[in-house]
């Protein structure tokens, strides 16, 4: 009885140890799948806004957070449209409100939004998850 036990176990080592690697190979193209980048917009965005006869001029260096190349991708072929919607946002500030406490995270928060609508337009799904300033220059 214990001879047949033993055997029993010694043949199915094998596919114990080929199921638990196939697992590992599914969880490690899954992690690569879900693998969060950043897509930086190259070159920055510059322009100016504001009203008068003193023209503000803004230079602002943004990185787009997105999970999985294939999304990469997506959000890579449509920034032209994203980089448009983004200007004409940044152009549109007044002095006044570029100047306000918390002026920046507003102006962030209005600027995700505009990404994941123009994304949400094209693809459907919003895509972005985060929109970071890696630098803005208002002058």
């Amino acid at each position: 009885m214990k001879v047949w036990i033993a055997l029993l176990l010694a043949l199915s080592m094998p596919l114990m140890a080929q199921a638990s690697g196939s697992k590992e190979e599914a969880e490690g193209e899954e992690g690569a799948a879900s693998a969060v980048s950043y897509v930086t917009l190259v070159p920055a965005l510059v322009g100016n806004f504001g009203d008068g006869p003193k023209l503000k001029f803004f230079k602002a260096d943004l990185s787009l957070r997105v999970t999985g190349k294939d999304v990469e991708e997506k959000v890579k072929h449509h920034e032209p449209l994203i980089r448009n919607q983004l200007v004409m946002l940044f152009s549109q500030q007044t002095e006044e409100a570029m100047a306000a406490p918390g002026a920046r995270e507003t102006l962030r928060t209005e600027a995700l939004k505009q990404v994941q609508g123009v994304l949400n337009q094209e693809e459907g799904k919003p895509l972005v998850e985060d929109l970071l300033f890696n630098n803005l220059i208002i002058q």
